[in-house]
C-alpha cells in the first residue's frame, strides 16, 4: 500500500505502517494532554493507543495464520488508522474454512482479553473495567474492555468486517458463492445506512465507519461477481496478441523505444523461441538508474509467469495477485502466443458486462 513504512517481518509477513496513523497518535497525544494537562498522562494515552494497535496487529495475525493452515498466504499487514488490514492472497473456497478464518481475528482479541482479566484477577483487580482514566494507570483494564469490543465490533455482520464474512460463508452452505456475498453485501449496506444515520446524531466516528462498511460491501460483492464471470473464460480469450518481445542481450535502450513507441509497459524476454523471464517498467527504470541506455536486459530480468490457453481467467487473475505479478505469458502448445496483464483482464470485465447488459 502506498505510503506505507515497513516495520518489519514476522512469521514470514511483512508488517507496515501507514503514514496516516502517526495523525491519530497526533491527535491522540492532543485529546491526553486536554485531558490530563501533564507529559505522563500523554505518554500514557500513547501507549494505551500502541499497545491496543499490536493487538490489531496480533487480530490480523489470527487471520493469517490461519489461512496459512488452509494454503493461504498474506502478503502483508498494514497498519491503518481505522484498524488493521491483512492482504491473504484469497479467501478460501470452503466456506467452513472461511468461517475458521473469519472467526480468528476476533478469537485472538478474546484471548488477549482472558489474559488481561487473569492478569488484574491475580493483582486484585478483575472488577476494574470502568472508562479509561490515562493519568489513573487504568491501561489494562482499558485494554481489556478495547479487546472485548474489537472482538463484539469486528463480529458486525458487514463486509468488510469478519462478521460479513461469516455471513456469506453461512449463507454460502445454502446457495451459490455469488448470491451469498450479494445478499451478505445488502445487509451489510443497510447496517451502514443504520451506522451513518446514528453517527449523524450524535458520533461523527460512525459516519466514517459506515462510508467504509458501505465500499467494502460493495467492492466484495463486485469482485466476487466478477471472479465469477471469469471462471469458465479461458485466458485464450483475454490474452493481449498484438505485443513486443525483447531478447535477453538487447540494451535496456531497446526497451526504452518500444516503451515510448506505444502503450505496453512490460516486455516477454524471449531468446530462440523459449519464455526466458519478463521486463518490467520498475525493472527498465531501475536499470536506466543503475547501470544507463547500455545496460542489458539480462541484467535486470525477472522470473516469468506462464499458463496455457486453457487456464481459466479466473486462476490466472488470482495467481496475478498472489505472486504479485504485473504479467502472465499465455502459452499454446507451449510457446508464446499472448500475454495478459491486470490491466486488460479489467477491460475484458468491463466488456463482458456491457454485453450481459445489452
Amino acid at each position: 500500500m502506498k505510503w506505507s513504512a515497513r516495520l518489519g517481518r514476522f512469521a514470514g509477513i511483512d508488517v507496515y505502517v501507514h503514514v496516516t496513523f502517526l495523525l491519530l497518535l497526533a491527535w491522540f497525544a492532543f485529546v491526553s494532554w486536554n485531558e490530563t494537562g501533564t507529559l505522563a498522562g500523554v505518554l500514557t494515552g500513547l501507549a494505551l493507543i500502541l499497545l491496543l494497535f499490536l493487538c490489531v496487529v496480533l487480530h490480523e495475525y489470527g487471520h493469517a495464520l490461519t489461512a496459512r493452515r488452509f494454503g493461504i498466504g498474506t502478503r502483508s499487514i498494514t497498519i491503518l488508522p481505522i484498524g488493521g488490514l491483512a492482504l491473504l492472497d484469497s479467501m478460501p473456497k470452503d466456506p467452513r474454512q472461511e468461517i475458521l478464518v473469519a472467526l480468528a481475528g476476533p478469537a485472538v482479541n478474546l484471548v488477549i482479553a482472558a489474559a488481561l482479566w487473569l492478569g488484574l484477577a491475580v493483582a486484585g483487580r478483575a472488577g476494574a473495567l470502568t472508562g479509561a482514566d490515562l493519568a489513573g494507570g487504568t491501561i489494562l483494564p482499558t485494554l481489556l474492555a478495547a479487546n472485548l469490543l474489537l472482538a463484539v465490533f469486528n463480529m458486525l455482520p458487514a463486509f468488510p468486517m469478519d462478521g460479513g464474512r461469516v455471513l456469506r460463508a453461512v449463507l454460502s452452505l445454502r446457495m451459490d458463492r455469488v448470491r451469498a456475498t450479494r445478499l451478505a453485501a445488502r445487509i451489510g449496506q443497510a447496517l451502514a445506512v443504520l451506522l451513518g444515520f446514528l453517527g449523524l446524531t450524535g458520533n461523527p466516528f460512525l459516519v466514517l465507519i459506515a462510508v467504509f462498511v458501505w465500499i467494502g460491501a460493495g467492492a466484495e460483492a463486485g469482485a466476487v461477481e466478477a471472479e465469477a464471470r471469469l471462471a469458465h473464460q479461458p485466458a485464450g480469450r483475454a490474452m493481449i496478441t498484438d505485443f513486443q518481445t525483447i531478447a535477453p542481450w538487447h540494451k535496456l535502450s531497446r526497451a526504452i523505444d518500444l516503451t515510448l513507441a506505444g502503450t505496453q509497459k512490460d516486455f516477454p524476454i524471449v531468446e530462440d523461441g523459449r519464455i526466458a523471464g519478463v521486463l518490467t517498467q520498475a525493472a527498465i527504470l531501475r536499470g536506466l538508474r543503475d547501470l544507463g541506455p547500455d545496460g542489458l536486459v539480462s541484467e535486470v530480468a525477472a522470473p516469468v509467469e506462464t499458463a496455457d490457453v486453457s487456464t481459466s481467467l479466473a486462476v490466472l487473475l488470482e495467481n496475478l495477485r498472489a505472486k504479485n505479478a504485473r504479467l502472465v505469458c499465455i502459452t499454446r502448445g507451449g510457446r508464446l502466443a499472448g500475454i495478459v496483464d491486470l490491466e486488460n483482464t479489467s477491460e475484458y470485465l468491463r466488456i463482458q458486462a456491457a454485453l450481459e447488459a445489452h
